[in-house]
Formats: structure tokens, sequence, C-alpha cells
């Protein structure tokens, strides 16, 4: 049985902070990341949360992400919002980004964020859920280095490709939040089983030939497994399109790894795409959301994408979040370090 501490939000997010800083990372660097951290934790997404601030840690320190990056805004056209991540942290693009991005989709209806030379962005659905809570309806998307084969084919040229999409509910949660990768499950997902010495389930990776494996270190040197099938490699080529192409960010296909430290920067991207539904609606957009929920919450059985996160999040705000030991027992020896430094 895998034992485990339970933190605070507030503990994970400054453990997370000071393990950041403590490799190198700037404190208005650190802080964003920090704060996704715990949220992912709360949401019970654990695979992006704690367990993944030693990678992030080693990848500050053998360059693979710049921890003292300035990310720099430019608007090169009326609604459209560009930011150079200068191979830093995601998260702080993004927030830079948003800070734009808000405002002129409520001013004009909608605005576009094109991210370049990013880093993994951990939980998308972090970011379109800010949206949201803005009273914006939120597009993202986000490629990944490549994990993913053609249909037919055997050699990734595709990542896992998340996109997300959340809509502005009347109680400040979003009224439905979808965020799915392109494949069955995470890549992350297949990573932690791999750490933990576990077996995946049939069907969510295949090995270098393209046969199913249960075994996630082959997993990992094969591809993932397309949700859907040739429908799941769609999705991560629309993805592909929107995060990489339109953005000038690098494709999945040349990028780096985001796990190892080989390789140097991934250099992918996110776009985002913000809308001030009072502007497209005519006033009826609400109305529209609630029958929508509403067909979906009376059918016993039947729930909304993001209703899991959304009552992890409730709880683990009021009890705390059972944490790996393992993985603070890493985190707790970075600290460590730094103070023998």
């Amino acid at each position: 049985m895998t034992e485990t501490r339970t933190l605070s939000l507030a503990e994970i997010e400054d453990l997370s902070f000071r393990a950041l800083v403590a490799a190198g990372t700037s404190e208005e660097n650190a802080r964003p990341l920090a704060v996704a951290t715990a949220a992912t934790e709360a949401d019970g997404v654990a695979s992006h949360g704690l367990a993944y601030i030693p990678i992030y840690c080693e990848h500050v320190q053998c360059g693979k992400v710049d921890g003292q990056a300035k990310p720099a805004l430019e608007t090169p056209r009326p609604g459209v919002v560009r930011v150079d991540a200068a191979t830093g942290f995601a998260h702080s693009a993004i927030d830079l980004g948003f800070d734009t991005l808000i405002p002129a989709a409520r001013e004009q209806g909608i605005a576009a964020l094109a991210i370049t030379n990013s880093y993994n962005c951990g939980v998308l659905g972090y970011h379109t859920y800010r949206l949201a809570q803005a009273g914006l309806v939120g597009l993202g998307f986000t490629n990944a280095p490549a994990s993913i084969a053609p249909s037919g084919g055997s050699k990734p040229v595709i990542g896992t490709n998340p996109f997300s999409i959340a809509a502005p509910g009347a109680d400040g949660q979003p009224a439905l939040l979808i965020d799915q990768s392109a494949s069955t499950i995470a890549k992350s997902e297949v990573m932690k089983h791999a750490r933990e010495g576990k077996a995946i389930p049939v069907g969510w990776a295949l090995d270098s030939d393209g046969n199913p494996t249960t075994d996630p270190n082959v997993g990992l040197k094969g591809s993932m497994a397309p949700s859907g099938g040739y429908k799941g490699v769609g999705v991560a080529l629309l993805t592909e399109i929107m995060a990489a192409a339109l953005t000038g960010a690098t494709l999945g296909l040349h990028a780096s790894p985001f796990s190892g430290t080989v390789g140097g920067p991934p250099k992918t991207g996110q776009f985002f795409i913000a809308i001030d539904p009072a502007s497209t609606s005519n006033g009826l957009f609400s109305t529209g959301m609630a029958d929508l929920v509403e067909a979906i919450r009376v059918q016993e059985g039947a729930h909304l994408p993001g209703d899991g996160r959304l009552s992890k999040r409730l709880k683990a705000h009021q009890e705390g979040v059972a944490v790996n030991s393992a993985t603070l027992a890493k985190i707790e020896g970075i600290l460590a370090n730094a103070n023998q430094a």
C-alpha cells in the first residue's frame, strides 16, 4: 500500500514554491507554477501535481527550461495577443497573456492568445477554468513531444495534445469543463505507472510494432494509443495546428521530451481563445447552458465532464490532499541539498 501524508493546499503551494526557487527558478516564475500545482492536487490529478516538481527542478538545473526567463508580450493585431515564453515555464507566459487576453475578449467579444517557445503547461483545464471564472468561454490547446503514431503507422509524429473548453456558470464555477488528451490516457499517467512499477491497462499504449502492451516502459518506447482510433489522431492533428503551427512553436515531431534531461528546451506552444458569450448569444447563453446541463443531470448515473474534479476540489479545500510520501521525500531532498550548498 502506498504511504501518504495529508497536506493542506497552502502547504502544497509553499513546498512547490520553495523547491522551485531552490532549484534556480525566479520567484516570479515559481509562484504561478506553485499555485497551479496546488490546484492540480486539489482536483485529484496527482500525475500533474507534486509528482512533477522534482522533474521541473531537474529541468531547470539541466537547462531544459529557463527558470529565470522573462516572457515577452506583444499585440500584433486587435484581438490577438502573442507571448514568447523564452524557453521558460508556460505558467508565467500564460499569466502574462491572460492579463491582456481577458480584457480584450470582454471589449471585442473574442480574442486569441498564442504562446511560443514554451514548456509543459500542466493541466490545460486549469487555465481554461480561469477563463470561465472571468465569465468567458475558454478554449485551450497545447502540443507535446511526439508520442502518437498516425493511423496505419508505427512512428510517433504528434503528441498526446490535449484540448480543453470551459463554459462559465452562475456560481463562479464552470458550468461545464472538458479537458482531454488525444490519447486514451495522458502520457504522464503511463510515466507515473512506470515510476511506481505498476502495469498499465490494455488500451493505454502500444509497443514499437503497434501492438497493445501492459508494460509502461515498453509503451513509453512505443506510442500512446489514440482515443477512438483515427478520430483521436484527428484531434491530435487539430491541436498541433492550433498550438504549434499557429503559434510558430516547435512541432511535437521535433520537440525534445518533457521527461529526462536530453534535448534542450522543447519550445512547444499553447493557444487560447476567449469568447464573451454576451456578444454572441443575444443573451441566451446562460439559458442554453442550463438546459444542456440539466438534460444530463436528470439522468440517473450520468455526470458532466469536470464534475469529478469539482467534487475533489471542494473536499480538498476542507480536508487537504493525501500526497505520496515518496514524492514528498524527493522534494524535501531537493530543499535539503539546496540548504547544504
